[in-house]
């Protein structure tokens, strides 16, 4: 059997089958996966499906420096803070080094939006009275004290820790069984009471008569009872496992006032039950994550007050100190509603200096040191700019760009029927394939990389268009260049497809290069463009090495296209060929005829 000849392969001519058929296989996994999960459109942006753009740029204060570590800290509490809000497929994200951009699509007020994410948050230390695992949480996942406050300790949204004095005091808390509603066998109206101090309006009337003093002491115990009544109804209600009760849950809470919170320990969510507020979050003059390297013990968060806050965290964690088990000698970080942390308390810690120690990673000190020390933004933001995208105007826009991105179609698929007649049978399936995977892809990204189809975007499809029909036109000139000089469509084909595929891969890496530049050094929604113009370039490729490429040797074998055909786009007379080329032997040497004596 006869070896194929060089520069020829005998796979891409006799069996195009196989790649047809991987790409179509490719095409129904892409679809399916489409319909499997449910994300069957392209997920839309902002200037497509209306809502509200914010800008914001940061500002350097209080010895902060604008780095990265301090602006995603920032982008993943103001993430929090508008996923509060009740709204989905919100998006924060950094612009350059300095500005993030929130986009809450969908009508959101900007009012409330711009008051959520750019404003410095609510940041109290509230002592904890009662805490459970929330409804469907394993009973197991309740967490107990620990006097090294290693990972089974006492719970917080980091790995558990405890607070101790920053001059090392040793002092401990005995182990003790898990906390439940009742608060150590203790219902939590008790729990409230006991964790309750004497205003100031019951101490000033301590003056008066008896008879009023009784009066106001009646008073204030039923006002007292019915509140608590009320509180322990709101957390034996309280789910902290769905997220429409957590943003809810101790947002609107006065810092005078008991409440109910919710916080995430270890994937788990609890609910709490925390005292009124005993120290701000403006008490704390600075917070630094440092690691222990005399005593091994990681990660630590370090605090330092100010004088008035010294002696308010004084005071609190000497009264929690008295409580020798958990959860009543814990006090919650509650960061706008949320309790992020809840250490132990051992002792009072004097000085004005403490630490919270634990089985942290240095992201999750970090984060906490943070959330201590700016009040929960490592920076302040100015609001630069907020844009306002109605849902109708939108629609308009989406509808223009569909309708533009039809036209152009419609343009390209005459221009194809128009020049090259009979080959438009393989460059508009290509173009309908190549529509089929960018949108299946652009479908599935919504939901893996939050990738939004914008105004941009759109535009950058519909330039792809035209790089996609290039790259056929190119592979169909190369096949009528070969005609021309005489050879029949099949040898055409074959040795047209490398001189093609070269032009065609130096044009696509042009056009990605430039897309991924752009991609690089641009922000916002032109990057959507880029992106785009990049991924419909990489889908070029692969339509043409592994659908038009094939589809064309298959072709080539039926009596329409071999025989040039005059509607077939391939007529040698109308192309202007040559006559046939034949191989002819050239003389092996002198022996094979006469030589012309002038020649030799």
């Amino acid at each position: 059997m006869a070896a194929p000849k060089r520069g020829r392969s005998a796979s891409a001519q006799s069996k195009p089958g196989r790649s047809l058929a991987l790409i179509l296989i490719a095409i129904v996994a892409l679809t399916g996966g489409m319909f499997a999960s449910g994300n069957t459109t392209p997920r839309l942006g902002i200037d497509l499906a209306g809502g509200t753009s914010i800008t914001l740029q940061a500002k350097a204060d209080q010895g902060s420096a604008i780095n990265k570590t301090n602006m995603n800290t920032a982008v993943e509490i103001m993430n929090r803070r508008v996923n509060g809000l009740g709204v989905s497929e919100t998006e924060v994200q950094t612009q350059g080094t300095s500005n993030i951009i929130v986009n809450i699509p969908k009508g959101t007020n900007s009012a409330e939006a711009r008051q959520q994410v750019g404003t410095t948050a609510k940041l109290y230390f509230r002592p904890v009275l009662a805490q459970e695992a929330s409804v469907g949480a394993a009973a197991s996942a309740s967490p107990s004290a620990s006097a090294s406050g290693s990972s089974s300790a006492s719970p917080s949204t980091s790995p558990s820790s405890s607070a101790s004095s920053s001059q090392k005091a040793t002092g401990t808390s005995s182990a003790s069984p898990s906390s439940s509603a009742t608060s150590q066998g203790r219902p939590v109206t008790d729990a409230l009471k006991a964790g309750s101090t004497p205003s100031s309006s019951a101490s000033a009337s301590s003056s008066a008569s008896p008879s009023a003093t009784s009066s106001a002491d009646a008073s204030a115990s039923a006002s007292a009872s019915a509140a608590a009544s009320k509180l322990e109804a709101q957390y034996t209600a309280l789910d902290c496992s769905k997220a429409t009760q957590r943003a809810t849950a101790g947002k609107n809470a006065k810092p005078t006032d008991a409440t109910v919170a919710c916080g995430k320990i270890s994937g788990v969510w609890y609910k709490y039950v925390l005292g009124p507020a005993r120290v701000d979050g403006t008490d704390v003059k600075k917070a630094q994550a440092v690691y222990d390297t005399q005593s091994a013990a990681g990660w630590q968060v370090q605090m330092t007050f100010t004088s008035g806050g010294a002696k308010k965290f004084a005071d609190v964690t000497g009264e929690l100190a008295k409580n020798a088990s958990q959860p009543t000698n814990e006090f919650g970080i509650v960061l706008d509603g949320e309790v992020v942390s809840s250490p132990t308390v051992s002792q009072s810690i004097t000085g004005g200096s403490a630490e919270i120690s634990g089985s942290f990673t240095q992201e999750e000190a970090q984060s906490l040191a943070n959330v201590l020390s700016y009040g929960a933004l490592p920076l302040s933001f100015r609001t630069e700019s907020v844009t306002t995208v109605t849902a109708a105007l939108g629609g308009e826009q989406l509808h223009a760009g569909l309708l533009a991105g039809a036209i152009g179609l419609a343009l390209v698929i005459i221009y194809l029927v128009a020049f090259y007649r009979g080959l438009s049978l393989v460059a508009i399936p290509s173009l309908l394939v190549s529509a089929a995977l960018t949108y299946a892809i652009m479908s599935l990204l919504g939901p893996t990389i939050h990738f939004a189809l914008n105004l941009p975007a759109v535009c950058g499809a519909i330039v792809a268009i035209g790089i996609t029909a290039d790259s056929f036109i190119v592979f169909f000139e190369r096949i009528r260049d070969e005609i021309r000089e005489g050879r029949t469509l099949r040898p055409a084909v074959e040795r047209a497809w490398p001189r093609a595929r070269r032009t065609i891969l130096v044009s696509d890496f042009v056009s990605f290069l430039a897309a991924a530049v752009l991609f690089i050094v641009t922000v916002g929604k032109v990057q959507g463009f880029a992106f785009t113009l990049g991924l419909t370039t990489v889908l070029d490729v692969v339509v043409v090495f592994f659908f038009t490429k094939p589809l064309m040797t298959l072709l080539a074998r039926r009596t329409f296209f071999a025989s040039g055909h005059k509607w077939s786009g391939l007529d040698p007379k109308g192309l202007g060929a040559k006559a046939p080329l034949r191989r002819t032997r050239r003389p092996a040497g002198p022996a094979a005829g006469p030589v012309d004596p002038k020649e030799a």
